[in-house]
């Protein structure tokens, strides 16, 4: 009884990886090889469109969203690590007060860093990214070939000083160029 047993799970097994692959096969032999033509005509158009929009502006804007979305996959899985903490059922109190204490941080900061945001672009700023962290402010912005000017970066410097409560020897600003 047990050999028989354990002779039909071998069995179902054995069909349902022949089953996965052949569903693999023909999944993979229904699209068929890429078409070279049709490759670069999407490639020229991509081309196109970065020269288009001016030295790399697409490359630069897709630099912006990739650290935002960044940002925000790290603040997700932060906080669900400390809601997890703090919902633990272990979990003293002196633990869920550190957590939801940090949670309170982390909203402050995200709402800080987004209202600094909204303010470079009002500032004339094409994008940036905002980063507040324990000891300084990290500024992302657009730069051209040369590099920002003083204005640009007393603009920066004038919006960190008066949004937060670090000085300027605690600004890092990045030049992104195209």
């Amino acid at each position: 009884m047990k050999n028989k047993k354990r002779n039909l799970t071998l069995l179902a097994v054995l069909l349902f990886v022949g089953a996965a692959v052949l569903l693999n096969w023909s999944y993979n032999n229904r699209w068929g090889k890429p078409d070279a033509e049709l490759v670069s005509a999407e490639d020229k158009g991509i081309a196109e469109a970065v020269a288009q929009t001016g030295n790399g502006d697409a490359v630069t804007s897709a630099y912006f969203s990739e650290a935002r979305l960044t940002r925000q996959v790290s603040r997700d899985e932060a906080l669900e690590l400390l809601q997890t903490a703090a919902s633990a059922e272990t979990a003293s109190q002196e633990t869920i007060d550190s957590a939801m204490n940090a949670i309170s941080v982390m909203a402050t900061t995200s709402m800080k860093e987004a209202q600094i945001e909204n303010l470079l672009i009002a500032k004339e700023f094409a994008d940036c990214v905002v980063y507040i962290g324990n000891n300084a402010v990290t500024v992302a912005v657009p730069a051209p070939q040369e590099g920002l000017s003083e204005e640009a970066v007393a603009r920066i410097t004038d919006i960190i000083v008066s949004e937060t409560e670090y000085d300027a020897t605690q600004l890092n600003i990045i030049e992104v160029k195209g």
